[in-house]
């Protein structure tokens, strides 16, 4: 295999690490695959100048081609970066208020903050519908319980965030909000038809699509009715004949982590990393901290492509998607990206201002 295409590779993954630096390990992967990007967890995160600094070095873990600096950063239970950050609400605030006004603000001023440390990339907003009140892993995470509530905020958030210069990520495609089951630990069941996901699931996410979103996020969920054999996220039929092709979804398709029990407890993670590239991921999440994983996983794509059960056409047209988010939110070109990170007096200005706590006491009225 040229060691070209070993590097193409290396891009369609998103890779967890352990620390508060960027550590020897991922220098080295970054090094034998190049990498498509980072996501910093609470683990990565001491206090905003450190976060800045790795942030910068992450960018420029692969010299031709920026790296993602990604993030969930959603507001309330699902927030890496705490004070002196913001500290939001949760989103579901935003769908009680009824004030798209206010969720504009909310996303304004959230990507001020992940701008100022160099995250580009912000796994936001959940477009999720929240049907089913049992259902505790989204729970306040969503927006609202009506698709069209879900469509109207989540499309405010997504216009906005990008509008500021932060690559948007919708999810949890195709519907995570009436499951019972928590996908971190085993794989949930959604039993709708077709026709009900798409008059309520999929609402939010064409409306998102419609905005221009940059990335979209699979979910770990069993949908029969699309596909009795695989979860989404592996499955041809739910993210390429559904979200690419039905939903005319042209951006950048990202698996949820592949490490989670609901993919991990039926399959190894390099041969899911393959399995969801050949169902039409452009990316995969392998968020643990285990780099040998990672190079497996990364070993396991190029191996597919050398025997031919992985089509070539397949990573061509996904590098081609991400080099195009890339071009528009990373400046791919520019010399002058990424910039230096802001220290001192200028950075923490940034973080937690005052009209950014009147924003998130607003959306606290309607916990």
């Amino acid at each position: 295999m040229p060691t070209g295409l070993r590097r193409q590779i290396g891009q369609l993954l998103i890779a967890g690490f352990d620390g508060h630096q960027v550590p020897a390990e991922l220098r080295s992967l970054a090094r034998e695959f190049s990498l498509g990007g980072v996501i910093l967890f609470a683990r990565n995160v001491a206090d905003p100048e450190q976060v800045s600094e790795l942030a910068f070095e992450s960018a420029r873990l692969v010299p031709d081609v920026p790296a993602w600096v990604s993030i969930d950063q959603e507001g309330g239970r699902v927030a890496r970066l705490k004070a002196p950050f913001t500290e939001w609400p949760p989103m579901a605030t935003l769908g009680r208020s009824g004030d798209v006004a206010l969720a504009e603000r909310f996303a304004k001023a959230l990507a001020a903050e992940l701008k100022a440390v160099g995250v580009t990339l912000d796994y936001a907003p959940v477009l999720d519908v929240y049907t089913n009140p049992k259902n505790t892993v989204i729970g306040d995470r969503a927006l609202g319980e009506k698709a069209s509530d879900v469509a109207r905020f989540g499309a405010a958030i997504v216009r906005t965030l990008q509008a500021e210069g932060i690559a948007a990520c919708g999810k949890h495609f195709p519907g995570h909000g009436d499951t019972v089951a928590d996908s971190h630990h085993e794989l949930p069941l959604v039993e709708h038809p077709p026709e009900r996901l798409r008059e309520t699931e999929f609402v939010p996410f064409k409306a998102a699509i419609d905005a221009g979103v940059a990335t979209i996020m699979t979910a770990h969920v069993f949908v029969p009715s699309l596909d009795e054999k695989r979860p989404a996220t592996l499955s041809r039929r739910v993210v390429t004949d559904i979200l690419r092709n039905e939903l005319k979804y042209p951006g950048v398709i990202l698996s949820d982590d592949l490490e989670m029990k609901a993919i991990a407890a039926e399959y190894a993670v390099p041969h899911a990393a393959t399995l969801a590239i050949d169902a039409g991921c452009d990316g995969v999440l392998i968020c643990g901290t285990n780099y040998d994983v990672q190079s497996a996983a990364l070993e396991a794509i190029v191996h597919a492509v050398e025997d031919g059960t992985l089509p070539h056409a397949r990573i061509d047209d996904a590098l081609a998607r991400q080099q195009r988010a890339k071009e528009r939110f990373l400046a791919v070109g520019v010399s002058d990206r990424p910039r230096q990170p802001a220290r001192g007096p200028a950075l923490r200005a940034a973080l937690g201002r005052d009209e950014h706590r009147a924003i998130a006491d607003a959306m606290a009225r309607f916990l």
